[in-house]
C-alpha cells in the first residue's frame, strides 16, 4: 500500500469516528454530511486500490515473462529509514540540526502529518514511524501479552465516546403474521463507553559508547526495551481494569466442579464459547495437577499450538502470567500473646480470570509512540550516559462486566 493510500485509509477511519461522535452528540444533519464525505473517501480508496492491484499484476506478468527484475526495495527502504531515524535522534541529543536527507526519509515514512500534541508536548519528541513501530509490536508479541486478548480500537482523538448495545444477542425479533404490520421493538439500550487517552512513559539510560554503534544495533536495542516496557505497562492497565470489574464478586475455586460452574452457569453461553483463562504461575500449577474422576489431568495440550500451550477441559486456552505481574494475595493471621502478636502467612489466594476479554474490555490506542534523547536528567551527565525518553498513549476501559469472572484458588501453607 503506497503512502497516498495509507493517508486515505487513516482519513476514512477518522471520518468514521467523526460520524459516530456526531450521532452521539445528536447532530444528525452534520452526521449525514460527514457520512457522504466518508463515501467519497471510500470511493477514492477503492479506485486507488484497484489501480494498485493492476500495477502489481502487470509487474508480476513482466517478471514471469523475464522482462523485469525484482529489486528488494523494502529492505533497502527499511534500512535507510532506521539509519535516518537514529541520526535524527542523535542530532537532538547533540543539539544540532538534523541532515535534510534524513528528515526527508523520516517524513516520507510517516502516514500522517499530525504531531503528538494532544498532551501539550508538541515538538519535544520525535514520532516513531509505523515501520519501526511495527517492529516493536512484533517484539512484544508473546503468550503473556494481554493486549492480544482484549478488543483494541485505534483512535485519533484524546477523548471520545463509543455507544455499545447492551444484551443485543438476548433480545429477539417478534413473530410477524402474514400480511401483518411489523411490530415496533423496544428501544435498544446503549451503554456509553468514554475514553480519555493517558500518557505513559519512562527513561532508558544508555552509555555514550552505544551511540557510536551502528544505526541497526542502536535501534534494535531501543526497540527491545520499548517492547518490554510497553507490554508491561499495557498488561498492568488491563489487569487493573479486570480487578476493578470483578471486585466483590470473586468466586471460590476449590475443585473441578467449581470451575465448571463458572463456564456452565456464571458466564453466558456465547461468552463461554470464546473464553480464555488467565492465571499466574501458582494458579497454573494448581490447575495442572487437577485430575478428573477417571484420573486424567484436566489440562490438555493445545493441538493448534506448536509450543507448550494448554487447554482447560480441552476447550479454554490457558494464559500463564508471571507471579510478579499477576500477584497472589497472602492470607495473614495474627498469632501470639496480646501486645506481642506477629503476622503469620497461612496461605495464598491465587487469581484465575475466566471469560471473553474482547467483549469485556476495550483498549483505545492512540497509535503514537514518541522518543527523544537528552543528558540533562539527574546523574546522566556525570556518568557519561544518555536518557531516552519514550511516551506511549492509550486508555483501557471496561465494556461488559459480565463477560469476565474472577476465581480465587486458596492454597494453605503447610507447617
Amino acid at each position: 500500500m503506497n503512502k497516498e493510500m495509507q493517508k486515505l485509509l487513516k482519513a476514512i477511519n477518522d471520518k468514521k469516528n467523526e460520524v459516530k461522535s456526531l450521532v452521539t452528540e445528536g447532530k444528525i444533519d452534520k452526521a449525514r454530511t460527514a457520512k457522504e464525505e466518508l463515501k467519497t473517501l471510500q470511493e477514492k480508496f477503492d479506485l486507488l486500490f484497484d489501480l494498485d492491484e493492476e500495477e502489481h499484476e502487470e509487474i508480476e506478468d513482466k517478471v514471469a515473462a523475464g522482462r523485469a527484475k525484482v529489486i528488494d526495495g523494502e529492505k533497502t527502504d527499511k534500512k535507510a529509514l532506521v539509519k535516518s531515524f537514529v541520526n535524527i535522534i542523535k542530532a537532538g541529543f547533540f543539539h544540532r540540526e538534523p541532515n535534510e536527507e534524513d528528515v526527508k526519509v523520516y517524513k516520507d515514512a510517516l502516514t500522517s502529518d499530525a504531531t503528538p500534541d494532544d498532551d501539550g508536548e508538541s515538538g519535544i519528541g520525535v514520532t516513531i514511524p509505523d515501520d519501526i513501530r511495527t517492529d516493536i509490536i512484533e517484539l512484544r508479541r508473546s503468550d503473556d501479552n494481554l493486549e492480544q486478548y482484549v478488543n483494541v480500537e485505534g483512535v485519533t482523538t484524546k477523548t471520545g465516546t463509543r455507544n455499545i448495545e447492551v444484551d443485543a444477542e438476548s433480545v429477539p425479533f417478534d413473530n410477524v403474521d402474514e400480511a401483518a404490520d411489523f411490530p415496533e421493538m423496544d428501544e435498544p439500550t446503549f451503554k456509553a463507553i468514554k475514553y480519555a487517552i493517558k500518557k505513559k512513559g519512562g527513561i532508558l539510560k544508555m552509555t555514550a559508547e552505544l551511540l557510536e554503534d551502528t544505526a541497526q544495533n542502536i535501534m534494535a536495542y531501543i526497540n527491545k526495551w520499548i517492547a518490554k516496557k510497553t507490554k508491561a505497562t499495557r498488561n498492568m492497565m488491563i489487569l487493573k481494569v479486570m480487578e476493578e470489574m470483578t471486585a466483590g464478586k470473586e468466586v471460590v475455586v476449590s475443585n473441578i466442579d467449581s470451575l465448571k460452574d463458572i463456564f456452565n452457569e456464571t458466564l453466558d453461553p456465547a461468552i463461554a464459547a470464546t473464553s480464555v483463562v488467565i492465571t499466574n504461575q501458582s494458579g497454573f500449577n494448581y490447575l495442572d495437577k487437577l485430575k478428573d474422576s477417571d484420573g486424567k489431568y484436566i489440562l490438555q495440550k493445545d493441538p493448534t499450538q506448536k509450543t507448550t500451550g494448554k487447554l482447560l477441559f480441552g476447550e479454554y486456552p490457558i494464559v500463564k502470567m508471571s507471579k510478579k505481574v499477576l500477584k497472589s494475595v497472602a492470607i495473614v493471621e495474627k498469632e501470639g500473646e496480646a501486645g506481642k502478636e506477629v503476622e503469620v502467612v497461612k496461605g495464598y489466594k491465587h487469581p484465575i480470570f475466566c471469560g471473553d476479554l474482547k467483549e469485556a474490555i476495550t483498549l483505545f490506542d492512540r497509535n503514537v509512540l514518541t522518543i527523544d534523547m537528552n543528558d540533562k536528567a539527574a546523574g546522566l551527565w556525570e556518568k557519561d550516559m544518555t536518557g531516552i525518553k519514550v511516551r506511549d498513549r492509550f486508555d483501557v476501559q471496561p465494556v461488559d462486566v459480565d463477560a469476565v469472572v474472577k476465581g480465587e484458588i486458596t492454597e494453605v501453607v503447610q507447617g
